[in-house]
């Protein structure tokens, strides 16, 4: 169980929530818990039907809970149409980020006419290249490096030891955590005799609005003009992002998913574990790649896909079925086959 930084009342935290409460509204909620673990003071919610029957035996001082299952819940209900968004929010309120003081540690360094903000905070051993902008609120943990001519928008943070290739460009409220690459060279190379020569990356790197990348992910410069992620977007840890790819607006990407050189994802699209996508395809908004799937050929028609090639998910499960069964075909086969050979027609006589 988690003890809140900010404890309420169920009344209150509902109010700021914008849901109905059911019940003692005045009860403290002073941690969060599953609902098999939660104790008298602690919240905790209800989305997945699968765990309905722990409703039942829950200790939790308040539970957030769709209008059905809120029906004769004995406790205190929160209400929500979504009680896994209202959970979030919940516990962004009951936890709330701490801000540290805003400044600037005495062993960073900034390059001739970077600009940071008085308000922001830069932490031991950052480094700000040349002509860097660090906006309003930004805060940059031990460690990070900003490259010349960078941009950290407002309300951004930068996790320890991340990493940001001159030019690259953070929107606001963009959340890198550690170990995160942007701007490093793409793979780009050119057949030349039995070698290879690189070509130059010339581009950059533009992050939007509200992004999160998890730890060391590596997102590559373009070419010659950007690789871009739209706003909102929640890319996992281990993600690799090519050259020139575009990513659109509220795109999931979890964690050892590729997308190669040009690739590009349309709105609203989810890119499960360990998928790929091949260079210079286009993947249509609406659409979710199921995990370890490879996509080779361009999706124009929104819907869910998986395997390898990718393709409709209900054409791979039934695929799938069939493998499953090919063990015991096979030994059946065998089996006629050898009836066949004991028992030879009669119609031959």
């Amino acid at each position: 169980m988690a003890k809140a930084r900010q404890p309420m009342q169920a009344r209150e935290l509902a109010a700021a929530l914008g849901l109905e409460v059911r019940g003692e509204g005045d009860r403290w909620i002073a941690g969060a818990a599953p609902l098999e673990e939660a104790g008298a003071e602690d919240l905790s919610f209800l989305a997945n039907p699968r765990y309905r029957q722990q409703l039942g035996r829950t200790g939790a001082g308040a539970v957030i809970l769709d209008p059905q299952a809120a029906e004769g819940f004995p406790g205190t209900a929160l209400v929500a149409d979504n009680p896994y968004a209202a959970w979030a929010r919940a516990l962004e309120l009951l936890f709330p980020e701490p801000r540290p003081e805003p400044g600037i540690h005495h062993t960073a360094v900034l390059g001739e006419g970077a600009e940071v903000a008085e308000d922001a905070r830069l932490e031991a051993r950052v480094v700000v290249g040349a002509g860097a902008r660090i906006e309003s609120g930004a805060w940059i943990e031990a460690g990070t490096v900003v490259g010349d001519h960078c941009v950290v928008g407002a309300g951004s943070r930068l996790g320890p030891n991340a990493t940001l290739y001159a030019g690259t460009e953070l929107g606001r409220r963009v959340r890198l955590h550690a170990g995160v690459v942007l701007g490093a060279d793409g793979f780009g190379l050119a057949p030349e005799g039995r070698a290879y020569r690189k070509i130059p990356q010339v581009g950059r790197v533009v992050i939007e609005d509200d992004v999160e990348i998890g730890a060391n992910t590596c997102i590559d410069r373009a070419a010659l003009e950007e690789t871009r992620v739209g706003r909102g977007t929640k890319i996992d840890n281990l993600v690799q992002i090519g050259h020139n790819c575009r990513i659109g607006a509220h795109c999931v990407i979890s964690g050892l998913a590729g997308l190669a050189g040009s690739a590009e994802l349309g709105e609203h699209c989810t890119v499960a574990a360990q998928a790929g996508i091949a260079g210079h395809l286009h993947v249509a908004p609406e659409t979710t790649i199921g995990a370890k799937a490879g996509v080779i050929s361009s999706i124009d028609k929104p819907g869910v896909y998986a395997g390898f090639p990718h393709q409709p998910h209900n054409d791979w499960r039934r695929e799938q079925a069939s493998l499953r069964q090919l063990s015991s075909l096979r030994e059946r086969l065998r089996a006629l086959e050898r009836a066949d050979k004991r028992n030879p027609e009669e119609g031959d006589s």
